[in-house]
């Protein structure tokens, strides 16, 4: 072997340990292991679940917030086609004017995220701290038409980007 190869390896040895050492070094002296999981969570605030969900694993209610007869179940359907588990359908007590309103707690938040797509981030939120069930409550008002498309989903959540975890409360991801 010539001098030159040796004189090759040893360098190509010696950036091997380099490397191995910088990589140990970051990873022992990490301080955003605990990064958005609530590290620094004010005690008394809800823990928000903004794990993106699959329609299979999000349950919701539909209701009808309008005048016009067998909105909630023809919907329902819909979401139902779509592989979304329904809990229950029927009718809201006072007329919504928006295309929706999309009611959830902090376990709920993820969920809600996927049926802002559905809706293409024109449905109201109204998150409530203290609900404790991860069910979204779907209701449809005079203006709503009628679901996105999967490409419009896929678009729309894009646009929207990650769940975020609303005012008050504090992230974490559950499996």
């Amino acid at each position: 072997m010539s001098f030159a190869r040796v004189r090759a390896l040893v360098v190509v040895g010696l950036l091997g340990v380099l490397a191995l050492v910088f990589v140990v070094v970051a990873l022992v002296r990490d301080t955003q292991s605990e990064a958005g999981i609530g590290g620094g969570c004010p005690e008394g605030w809800p823990m928000a679940d903004v794990t993106l969900r699959e329609p299979k694993d999000v349950k919701i209610n539909v209701l009808n917030g309008t005048d016009q007869i067998g909105l909630a179940n023809k919907v329902a359907n819909d979401f139902r086609n779509r592989k979304f588990q329904i809990k229950k359908t029927g009718d809201e007590k006072k007329q919504i004017e928006d295309i929706a309103v999309l009611r959830y707690g902090p376990k709920g938040v993820g969920s809600a995220h996927l049926l802002r797509a559905y809706f293409l981030d024109n449905a109201e939120a109204e998150y409530d701290p203290k609900r404790t069930d991860d069910t979204v409550d779907v209701v449809l008002g005079s203006a709503f038409q009628q679901l996105a498309t999967t490409t419009e989903v896929n678009q729309s959540l894009g646009d929207l980007g990650s769940p975020v975890a609303p005012p008050g409360s504090c992230p974490t991801q559950q499996d």
